[in-house]
């Protein structure tokens, strides 16, 4: 099993270095194919642990499958599901609720809490040996750690920032990224697990016009309008979309300038985001 893994690693740190390039270009055709490209190498690369002996890039993707499987994986993998699920920042808490509405086996907060702290210290200790690294977003203002939240070190430097208006806008997307994955599992809301109904409900309770006139607030248990809340998340995001995006590139152009590559990965430190705010 050596040499495959050896070939996919490779291959992935290629596709990283290449994918470094096409955002340095501002190609987003090219972008987006390697991204696609480099998800698909990780599949096959997850696929080579895979216990029950799938042979490599023949398996779905575990979000349209759940099952005994994803408890196997190990934490950063499992939280990597996640965050490649939801395509947006996200904090333990969110996480692990996603996980346990969406995959077999609960993925409890208390794990992460040191994820972070060891993904930097796996890359500051041999930079690129792995395909991806668990990251704190950063923050706009200061391009700092941004506290409680992760993003995944391919993902654009663009949507690993936060802004004023992000925390709104990633609670749009999560709830619309979330909504998709259960009307895949689930197309009967009546057969809904109960975890993803609460977490529907939650949402729906946060977003002007998701839930419908005869909801019942006080029973998450009961089925949930799907389509309305994807709607009603759609109708608010359009609104916030175009300004958080500018806040978010404006910072990206920022730390591209000012910040070497692993600053740009796990941010600039309080001293050193104190000074580049002041210069600013």
């Amino acid at each position: 099993m050596q040499e495959p893994l050896d070939a996919l690693e490779k291959h992935m740190q290629q596709l990283q270095q290449a994918m470094r390039q096409a955002q340095m270009q501002r190609d987003q055709a090219l972008l987006s194919h390697l991204r696609a490209e480099l998800r698909r190498a990780q599949r096959s690369y997850d696929a080579l642990f895979d216990a029950d002996g799938q042979a490599p890039g023949t398996e779905e993707p575990a979000a349209t499958h759940p099952g005994p499987r994803a408890a196997k994986m190990p934490a950063r993998e499992q939280v990597h599901q996640v965050l490649t699920l939801l395509t947006v920042p996200a904090a333990p808490k969110l996480i692990s609720q996603v996980h346990e509405a969406l995959f077999a086996g609960s993925l409890p907060t208390s794990r992460l809490a040191t994820l972070r702290r060891d993904e930097e210290r796996s890359y500051r200790s041999s930079p690129g040996a792995r395909p991806y690294y668990l990251c704190p977003a950063l923050t706009s203002d200061h391009l700092s750690p941004a506290r409680a939240l992760l993003t995944i070190s391919v993902w654009p430097l663009e949507e690993r920032i936060v802004g004023p208006l992000s925390a709104r806008v990633h609670y749009l997307t999560s709830a619309l990224k979330f909504t998709e994955a259960v009307q895949r599992l689930t197309p009967d809301p009546e057969t809904m697990p109960l975890g993803a109904r609460q977490l529907v409900h939650h949402y729906a309770l946060n977003i002007p016009g998701a839930l419908p006139a005869d909801h019942h607030p006080q029973n998450p248990a009961t089925a949930p309008d799907l389509a309305l809340l994807h709607e009603a998340a759609q109708q608010e995001l359009a609104v916030h979309t175009d300004d958080d995006t500018h806040d978010r590139r404006d910072a990206a152009q920022r730390a591209r300038q000012q910040l070497d590559e692993a600053g740009r990965l796990f941010g600039a430190p309080f001293q050193t985001a104190r000074h580049l705010r002041s210069v600013t």
